[in-house]
Order: C-alpha cells, then sequence, then structure tokens
C-alpha cells in the first residue's frame, strides 16, 4: 500500500484519536528507544494496514487503525525509576484500555486489540483478525526500534 493512502487512512479513521489530549501528551513519552509513545502508535497504525493488505480476509480497517493508535495509550513515563512501572509489560495493555474507553467510544474490536496486544507475554490469546494483525505490528515496530541506535552504532564503529 502507498504511503499517502496508509497516511489517508489513519487520518480518515483517526483523527479524533490523533488530536485528543492524551494521544498529544504521548509525544512526550518515550517508548522504544528514542521513538515517542505517539510515534510509535502512527508506526504500528502503519505496518498495521500494510500487513492488512496482505491478508485475503475481510478486515475492519476502521477498528485496526483505531486499536492500533490506542494500544499504547497507558499515558504514563514507564522509563521513570521509581519502580512504579517495572511490570509494565505485563499490565500496561489494561491500562492503556481503561484510559481509551474513558476519553473514546470503542467497539468489541478495538477493546481486544488493546487487551491483547501483548500476547505472548499476556497469555490471552487474540480474538480478531485485527486484533492478530496488531500485536505482529507492534512486535515488528518494536524490534525495528530497540535496534535502531545499536545499528547505527554499529555502523558507525564498522565505518570507523
Amino acid at each position: 500500500m502507498e504511503a499517502n493512502r496508509i497516511e489517508e487512512k489513519i487520518y480518515k479513521y483517526g483523527a479524533d484519536i490523533l488530536a485528543s489530549e492524551g494521544m498529544q501528551k504521548e509525544k512526550t513519552f518515550v517508548q522504544h528507544g528514542s521513538i515517542t509513545c505517539y510515534d510509535h502508535s502512527l508506526r504500528v497504525a502503519e505496518k498495521s494496514l500494510e500487513l492488512a493488505e496482505k491478508c485475503s480476509a475481510y478486515i475492519d480497517e476502521r477498528s485496526l487503525v483505531r486499536g492500533a493508535l490506542l494500544h499504547d495509550y497507558f499515558l504514563y513515563d514507564w522509563h521513570e525509576k521509581d519502580g512504579g512501572h517495572r511490570l509494565h509489560g505485563f499490565f500496561h495493555a489494561e491500562r492503556a484500555l481503561h484510559n481509551a474507553r474513558r476519553d473514546f467510544n470503542l467497539n468489541f474490536i478495538e477493546r481486544d486489540i488493546i487487551r491483547k496486544h501483548m500476547f505472548p507475554l499476556n497469555i490471552t490469546p487474540p480474538k480478531f483478525r485485527e486484533s492478530w494483525i496488531v500485536t505482529w505490528a507492534d512486535k515488528l515496530c518494536a524490534a525495528e526500534e530497540t535496534t535502531r541506535a545499536l545499528r547505527l552504532a554499529f555502523t558507525k564503529t564498522a565505518r570507523g
């Protein structure tokens, strides 16, 4: 799918989310490496649409995009050293769902995406195709984001 078509779909289905106070707050929190939660969520929505295009089955693109944008809507800095977010990986999906339900009207698919995107760390598997797609997109994006700094450092070292 072309980048401009992906961007159009994200804004078509998620403009209200992207403009929300909570999502604007996500711009202040680092997620992986130097990537903010906001940018990570956008990347996951983009990757989800790319993966969905490869599926031959029907995909609810609206739910896919909205769930992807809100999957990490936990609204705190999990890197704080106070110990309060030590088990972030296990619990942030429920916090994100709580916040998203407070701020937006969510359907069953969107709720499932947010709640289950950390499978298999959280043991309940996704129920819908859209949830599986966002789960995979999140893992792909997180791996790329966390290894980016290592790849850059390795490239600089290799060049001398």
